[in-house]
């Protein structure tokens, strides 16, 4: 069964750093592409950024191009997304999921990040 834990949420100023880390339990992380989302309230979950199973970064959300980079570690099965130059509107729940089919099969249970103007 896949668990996956995320953690590095908080509260920054604006323009600030925070790097997001999301651990995974269970086996073959390296068969997995993993993402980051965030979600703000009352609204749909929207896709950040993406990593092919290899580490090669497939999808940045327009929004955060420049400012925001993803990496996995297929050893440690971790997948970090480091945020740099943090605005008011980059608050919001962030969730790390993983997939080998289509859609994201599975969910971490989110971090909330808070950027303060």
């Amino acid at each position: 069964q896949v668990q996956l834990s995320e953690s590095g949420g908080g509260v920054v100023q604006s323009g600030g750093s925070l790097r997001l880390s999301c651990a995974f339990s269970g086996r073959a992380f390296e068969t997995y592409r993993a993402a980051w989302f965030r979600q703000y309230p009352g609204m749909e979950r929207e896709s950040v950024a993406e990593v092919h199973w290899n580490g090669a970064a497939t999808y940045y959300a327009d929004s955060v191009k420049g400012r925001f980079t993803i990496s996995r570690d297929n050893r440690k099965d971790t997948v970090d997304l480091q945020m740099n130059s943090l605005k008011a509107e980059d608050t919001a729940v962030y969730y790390c999921a993983v997939s080998r089919a289509y859609d994201w099969t599975y969910w971490g249970q989110g971090t909330q990040v808070t950027v303060s103007s």
